[in-house]
Order: structure tokens, then sequence, then C-alpha cells
């Protein structure tokens, strides 16, 4: 589970890069009640997501040429310089060197792994991250969809220093990899690594990160992504041992997981 525990390794933001961001707030807004204000009063389009007075994400434009819109996830670390020395050390690439943010709010850089997958780092320094996580509308998971499971998984190990364990999906449907900060357990698992062919990637596209928001009704939260002009991929459909989940995109084709815990299932199915 993803908590505002942060510690180096572990998700702790994240951004949607938007061609209309104003769109993009009230697509999410009608799907989880996020509510949208501007970071600061520049006018540099940033806007962070609130539920219940508590950010659980931002977005902002898109800012390199040819971008599609997506979201990406920051992960903590101590050390932006040394995070970012490691990555290229390790094959990756630096999209942005790190910046400032505010008035000693923390620091951020934008990284590319080996495989192309986006990624970002935040070292912080008043402003720890999100405030709202792995609850109904927040935060819960994220995942890497990647050509060379192996390989990513080496490279963040490099970095983070990740521990992994893989498990067997069901009826022969490959490996998925849980991921973990270093020397933490179970309960501390944040996120999975699923190999995939490249032609899993259509249309030119290449690996990449996706985040899993919770929700107390799968269903009911695909209704209203598709009422309001979203897309579902796959599902709903029940994950043994997961969940009831779908993958969705939102009107502009930034992909997202909606997911309601097995607990939280077996809850409502009075089991």
């Amino acid at each position: 589970m993803i908590t505002t525990d942060f510690v180096p390794g572990s998700p702790c933001w994240l951004d949607l890069g938007a061609r209309d961001a104003d769109a993009a707030a009230a697509f999410y807004r009608a799907v989880f009640d996020w509510q949208a204000a501007p970071y600061s009063e520049e006018p540099d389009g940033y806007t962070l997501f609130r539920l219940d007075g508590k950010v659980v994400g931002a977005v902002g434009p898109l800012t390199e040429p040819g971008a599609r819109p997506a979201w990406t996830i920051y992960f903590n670390t101590p050390d932006a310089d040394a995070t970012i020395k490691a990555a290229e050390q390790a094959g990756g690439a630096v999209r942005t060197q790190p910046a400032e943010v505010g008035d000693t709010e923390g620091r951020f850089a934008q990284l590319t792994d080996p495989q192309g997958a986006e990624f970002a780092i935040w070292q912080p320094g008043r402003y720890p991250g999100l405030e709202l996580t792995d609850a109904p509308g927040s935060l819960g998971w994220v995942e890497l969809y990647t050509t060379d499971s192996p390989a990513a998984q080496a490279f963040y190990r490099s970095l983070f220093g990740w521990t992994t364990q893989d498990i067997a999906l069901p009826g022969g449907g490959g490996t998925y990899t849980l991921i973990a900060p270093r020397g933490a357990g179970e309960e501390r698992m944040h996120g999975g690594i699923m190999g995939v062919p490249q032609d899993f990637f259509k249309g030119g596209g290449k690996p990449y990160w996706h985040p899993v928001f919770g929700t107390a009704d799968c269903d009911a939260t695909v209704g209203l992504v598709t009422r309001h002009g979203g897309a579902v991929s796959m599902g709903p459909e029940t994950a043994e041992g997961v969940g009831r989940l779908a993958v969705c995109t939102d009107p502009a084709g930034a992909e997202f997981v909606v997911l309601r815990p097995q607990e939280q299932t077996r809850e409502a199915a009075g089991g």
C-alpha cells in the first residue's frame, strides 16, 4: 500500500500532463470529486487536486514537443542529484535537471528509464508530497508496463533499492513483480512491474507507468468515466487476490486504473 509516510523509493506525488487542464479538471471532478485550485498565483497553469481538503495530485500543461497526455509518477529520494547520477550510469536519461519548487518546497527532476518509461523524482524540502493515499479517490498503487521486466527491475533497484517479489498470474498470464521500498515488508508494497511484448504498445507507444486509484464502487466509477467522455479498455472485472478493477483513459487519452480492493469487495458481498 502507498502511505503518506514517505521513504526513499516510495511513490510520493503524481501529476497529469494535459493539453487542456480545465477540461481534465472537470473530468476528474466528475469521476472522483476532486476539487481543483491553482498551485500559486503564477500563470504557469499548475493546478492541485484535492479530495476532502487533502492534496491527491495535480495537473499541468504538456511541456515537451510531441508529448501525449499522461500521468507521471514521482518517487521519493533524499538526494535528487545522486539519483540522477545513478540513473545515467544505469542507462537512463534525464529529461529535466533538478529544479527547485517554490520557497524550499523541494526539488524535482524528470527521467526516462532504459526501456522508455517516463517517471520523476521528488526530493522533499518543506513539502513531503501527497496528503491522502490508499483511500477511495486517491493513489493506492502504481504499475509499470515494460518490454523487459528484469532489466527494468535492475534499473530501479539501482536507483531506489527496491525489493521485489514475483507472482504468477492466473491462467498463464505471465509474471507480475511486486515492488517495495528497501527493507520494507509486504505491507509497504506500492506497485508492480509487468513485462509485455512490444506490440502491446499501440500506435508507436512505449513502456509507461500508470496510477491505480481506489474506489468504493468500481462499476459506478466506470459508469462516471464513460458518461463524462472517458473510455474503458479492460473491465470491470474481478481479479483473484486483488479486487474489482478496470483500466480507463480520460477524454484526452491518459491511462489510469480504478480498483476496489479485495477486502472491500468481500465486505460488500457479505463474505
